[in-house]
């Protein structure tokens, strides 16, 4: 346990000495988040499949209760019951395409954690960094409890609870509990909670919750674990987690197609149907959920009593409950959607929940197709002010404001940028597969084999993995 300890205030320093100039000490926020004990009471374990690469490094690191897929390198790090996905890195050979330059890869890409702490932290995608296309770099990092880092690399950072980075390059930042950043590079940066913010050269969207509002769902202070709704969700439901995580074999309630995915570790619950194409990520939660074909749920996501008619995408940490979604509807990242059993929540097709979004209703609702929607919305009210028509925000050039929001630039571009990504997800998740064309995730991942790795069990190495190497 000594050397845990030690590698434990190791990363603290590195990632304070990266904030100096923020004047910002990670060391308080995150000395009770994990007990050292618990970093001895979990497994690591990792997917083996034909369809993803298999190169995994693990060396002085701690790796209790993390699934790693693909190309992942870990060093000197503590990674606690976190998601590290790379099954989507690029490989030799291929071009990787930045604005107008076409940059040849001349190796695999590789996700490396180096000297950072991850509690329970979704990592993803690829790099999008076209200085460092081959390398999906995390290092003097601390990102805690469900904060995401897609396709984002970081160095020097801390990330606080349900924070997302999306392909965007952070160095020497603090990123508040609840922000989305989609801004291409950024450095020596606090963002403050509830910052929604999706840059590029065409547009800039910016939105701020109030710190009152954003405090009842989630809020972190000093010496504190997170709290809030949002964390009183996730726990009332973590028992089914248990069983799964616990349990060698599980018969699955539902019905799975061939063409669709859900995944092992995915908790199902009551009666829920999978369509064709369906992709159930691994953390996910469905309880009595439909799920038409071609729609997915991510890691972390939870469906609850709620229809998605097909297409849809789920983004990692969304959660919808006592709702009703037409075709083609996108919940954007960490969104929480809650309707009630007699005030359900209905949202028309082809409409964008931008990311961060918190609608939480005691009254019927209808979100009419083809409409975007961010901030809190608790009723019409809120609605009007935190809505409107897709095709309203493609006629805009200049840019507007609303409420809490301010847009610069075009709104076509943003939608655009927006739909083109939807799209995407979508082909990746497999949702367009035909039978013999167009596989992805809900194809790719049905024959995963689980395998894991344990940490040393007593002595100053307690809770450290041995350096492990598992390649073909």
């Amino acid at each position: 346990m000594k050397e845990l300890k030690k590698l434990f205030y190791r990363i603290i320093q590195r990632v304070n000495i990266n904030l100096r100039e923020l004047e910002y000490d990670v060391r308080p926020y995150v000395l009770a988040l994990i007990p050292p004990d618990q970093m001895t009471k979990f497994y690591a374990f990792y997917g083996i499949t034909e369809d993803h690469p298999l190169n995994l490094h693990f060396k002085h690191s701690a790796l209790a209760g993390s699934y790693f897929l693909g190309e992942c390198s870990v060093t000197d790090s503590l990674v606690y019951k976190s998601d590290i996905r790379g099954d989507e890195l690029k490989k030799e050979g291929d071009i990787f395409t930045f604005q107008h330059f076409e940059i040849p890869i001349s190796r695999n890409e590789v996700i490396n954690i180096e000297d950072s702490l991850l509690i329970k932290t979704l990592v993803h995608n690829f790099s999008h960094d076209p200085e460092t296309p081959e390398n999906f770099f995390i290092r003097d990092t601390v990102a805690v409890h469900y904060s995401n880092i897609h396709g984002s690399p970081s160095d020097g950072c801390f990330l606080e609870p349900f924070s997302t980075v999306d392909l965007t390059t952070i160095y020497d930042c603090v990123i508040g509990a609840f922000a989305y950043v989609q801004a291409g590079e950024i450095s020596h940066q606090n963002i403050a909670p509830g910052t929604i913010w999706v840059r590029n050269n065409q547009f800039n969207f910016l939105y701020q919750y109030s710190v009152a509002s954003l405090n009842k769902y989630i809020n972190f202070s000093a010496g504190n674990q997170p709290g809030g709704v949002f964390i009183d969700f996730i726990e009332d439901r973590q028992e089914a987690f248990q069983r799964v995580f616990d349990a060698v074999n599980i018969e699955s309630s539902a019905t799975v197609p061939g063409s669709a995915s859900l995944d092992r570790f995915a908790v199902n619950k009551s009666q829920c149907h999978i369509g064709d194409n369906v992709l159930v990520s691994q953390r996910a939660y469905l309880q009595n959920g439909w799920l038409g074909k071609g729609a997915n749920a991510q890691e972390n996501c939870y469906i609850i009593n709620s229809r998605l008619e097909g297409e849809n995408v789920t983004a990692h940490g969304a959660k919808i409950i006592e709702s009703d979604l037409e075709k083609q509807v996108f919940v954007g990242f960490n969104s929480f959607l809650r309707g009630r059993p007699n005030s359900r929540l209905k949202i028309g097709k082809e409409s964008i929940i931008m990311p961060h979004t918190i609608i939480d209703i005691s009254k019927p609702l209808v979100i009419p197709a083809g409409h975007l929607v961010w901030g809190l919305v608790t009723c019409e009210e809120d609605l009007e002010v935190n809505s409107m028509p897709i095709n309203d925000l493609v006629k805009i050039k200049d840019g507007f404001s609303k409420g809490n929001l301010v847009f610069e630039g075009s709104g076509s571009s943003f939608v655009s940028a927006f739909k083109d990504r939807i799209h995407h997800i979508l082909e990746a998740n497999g949702a367009f597969f035909d039978g013999n064309k167009n596989k992805g995730h809900a194809q790719k991942n049905q024959n995963i084999s689980i395998n894991t790795i344990q940490p040393y069990p007593k002595g100053e190495l307690k809770g450290l993995y041995p350096t492990v190497i598992i390649q073909p």
